[in-house]
């Protein structure tokens, strides 16, 4: 699979200029990582959407059901839901005013990443945003 991600700066700029980041299968188990990650990047300053349909509440936002009911523009999307499933999601995202479909660490479907890279977007996958905020925090 070729998946070819942003440079370290790249992702810095990325990091720096967001604001809002939709969580797309974010927990609300403090056990489960999309929930620890979720976290230091609230602490962090970023405002965080759950996208869980099973879900009322996280980390005290209300949770919605798709990427479809953000009314808001979405700096990134932060995927953590199956590699067979992320296509499904980045037709979601294509759908939506988003501008970073970013899939956590582990997470990686090559058929998501041309689909999305051909539409222009940024992608980045098999990254995990909580890490890529502390390692470039110095560069912002």
């Amino acid at each position: 699979m070729t998946i070819d991600n942003p440079s370290r700066e790249e992702i810095a700029v990325i990091l720096k200029n967001a604001k809002r980041i939709a969580v797309v299968g974010l927990s609300n188990n403090p056990e489960r990582t999309s929930y620890q990650v979720s976290a230091v990047m609230q602490k962090a300053g970023y405002e965080i959407i759950p996208v869980n349909p099973t879900i009322d509440e996280v980390l005290g936002v209300k949770a919605v059901a798709s990427l479809k009911d953000i009314k808001e523009h979405v700096d990134i999307v932060n995927v953590f839901r199956r590699s067979e499933q992320l296509f499904d999601v980045a037709k979601e995202f294509d759908e939506i005013d988003a501008d970073i479909y970013w899939a956590q660490l582990g997470l990686a479907n090559e058929e998501a990443y041309k689909f999305l890279k051909e539409k222009g977007y940024t992608v980045i996958m098999d990254r995990c945003i909580k890490v890529e905020h502390a390692l470039t925090r110095h560069l912002q």
